[in-house]
């Protein structure tokens, strides 16, 4: 069988459940990644997590290789290589001018699971449980050497009128807050594959969402959404499967010729 490089985002994608508290990886796409890796295809996870909250669902499913950190981060045979952090000029002016507005923020300035704010009103805004907020009194960004995801708590329309992030990588995922992160898996990718001696036309990706859409270009690599993926993914995909909690894994593998 013609050997493929499989990339799969995360969350929407691998893992069903939306709310964090109740992410689990559907039994289908469990037994579709175990045949696939037995049959000899290259399996690669392709998330905006951080590399340290991506590691737990790598290990659990076996994966040795990852894009990490929305393509800034690169993890080959289990060790991470590196992770390019966001320009510290244009970071430190979007929290500056959240802070002149009265806009809580946190902020992660390491490869970790938690991020840091100056005080509770982060927390106190978005009771949020993806990522434990950690507040450090006095938390001065400047300090840090570097700064990886900025987290803005704030309600739409907002985010469009910070005039700082205009000059940065966001999305939003959750109605209280957005991110601030690299959204770039494309270029992650093609290190991978560069690095393993893959070409783009045996690659194939999956995604659900809009930091996915730099892995949706015209890269030459065959596009899955997810039957959940959001509109402006669907309209790049070369494929849309079921959702994520209906066996799309598995029924984009069948389509595709890889699972019978």
């Amino acid at each position: 069988m013609r050997k493929r490089y499989l990339f799969f985002d995360v969350d929407g994608t691998l893992i069903a459940g939306g709310s964090y508290a109740k992410n689990y990886i559907p039994e289908s796409t469990r037994r579709a990644i175990e045949l696939l890796r037995a049959d000899g295809h290259f399996l690669c996870l392709a998330t905006g997590r951080s590399e340290a909250m991506a590691r737990g669902y790598m290990q659990e499913l076996g994966f040795d290789n990852m894009v990490s950190d929305g393509g800034y981060g690169i993890t080959i045979e289990g060790k991470l290589l590196g992770i390019k952090p966001l320009p510290k000029d244009k970071m430190i002016a979007l929290l500056k001018e959240c802070e002149s507005r009265g806009i809580p923020w946190a902020i992660q300035p390491d490869n970790s699971v938690t991020r840091l704010a100056p005080d509770g009103r982060f927390y106190d805004f978005t009771h949020d449980t993806y990522q434990e907020t950690r507040t450090v009194p006095g938390l001065d960004p400047e300090s840090f050497e570097n700064l990886y995801k900025a987290f803005i708590a704030c309600y739409y329309p907002v985010e469009l009128t910070l005039e700082s992030l205009k000059e940065l990588p966001w999305c939003r995922f959750h109605h209280e807050y957005i991110f601030v992160e690299p959204s770039d898996k494309g270029a992650g990718i093609h290190r991978i594959l560069e690095r393993f001696g893959g070409k783009c036309e045996d690659a194939i990706v999956f995604g659900d969402s809009d930091n996915d859409l730099s892995m949706f270009g015209d890269d030459g690599w065959i596009r899955v959404a997810m039957g959940n993926a959001s509109e402006r993914l669907k309209e790049k995909a070369d494929l849309i499967t079921t959702d994520v909690d209906k066996d799309g894994i598995w029924n984009a593998c069948v389509k595709l010729g890889l699972l019978e």
